[in-house]
């Protein structure tokens, strides 16, 4: 008898689409040298493993964790997916909420791509770190990539429900990260910052503006008006 992971493996399987198994690699950058480097790919898309997922949303914990350790990208979102839709229903306190924290937490070196990330670790992270933002601090923490961009992004949970200051202090903290991944991360949480309180989007953009990488600049004022855009921007130039 078939055991449920390769049941699931071979439903996923049957979704795939040759164009995006041949698409996915240069998309993800998983060419040698490329952040996804060593990665593989089904050519699943992502409606296709959503709906899978919401299929088996009551996967066995030990058989998710089994898909997270997949090689296969598209294995690693169904488990994150499975993942999401189950701590929506969960309050945060709850012992399954805690389990799949701390499953999430041990296995961070398998959400190892920006889409893994950007889809899980707010929904899993966000509502316990609404309650402690240290989590958030010690992710940052980390040596690797992945963990960082977790860091930050988890902040739109935050942001949403009024928390800034995390948002604030994670953006100074990375401004002069290597990588654009983070630049955008960042950018893209102070945008969000700016969004719920726009005096705290100011004052960030007034000390750092004409310091702060390109990239991170450019998203966080793109939805601010022209002329303040300009300033903010003419800033950068002049530096």
């Amino acid at each position: 008898m078939e055991k449920t992971v390769d049941l699931l493996k071979a439903e996923l399987k049957r979704k795939a689409r040759p164009d995006k198994a041949a698409f996915f690699p240069g998309y993800f950058r998983a060419y040698p040298g490329g952040y996804g480097e060593g990665d593989r790919f089904l050519g699943v898309v992502v409606p296709d493993i959503r709906s899978v997922a919401r299929k088996h949303a009551d996967l066995e914990l030990s058989d998710v964790e089994t898909l997270l350790h997949d090689a296969y990208h598209e294995c690693r979102f169904l488990a994150l997916a499975i993942l999401v839709q189950r701590m929506k229903k969960l309050s945060v306190d709850s012992p399954d909420a805690r389990k799949i924290r701390r499953l999430y937490l041990s296995n961070m070196e398998f959400v190892n791509n920006w889409d893994l990330v950007d889809l899980s670790c707010g929904p899993i992270l966000g509502p316990a770190a609404l309650r402690d933002p240290s989590l958030l601090l010690r992710l940052s923490k980390k040596k690797d990539l992945w963990s960082q961009r977790a860091s930050v992004i988890t902040n739109l949970y935050l942001i949403k429900h009024g928390h800034c200051q995390t948002a604030l202090q994670l953006s100074e903290k990375f401004l002069g990260h290597p990588h654009d991944l983070m630049h955008k991360a960042c950018g893209w949480t102070l945008r969000e910052v700016g969004q719920k309180d726009a005096t705290l989007l100011y004052a960030f953009l007034d000390q750092y503006a004409a310091t702060m990488p390109r990239t991170m600049l450019r998203y966080s004022i793109e939805k601010l008006p022209t002329k303040l855009r300009s300033k903010y921007m003419n800033r950068k130039s002049q530096a």
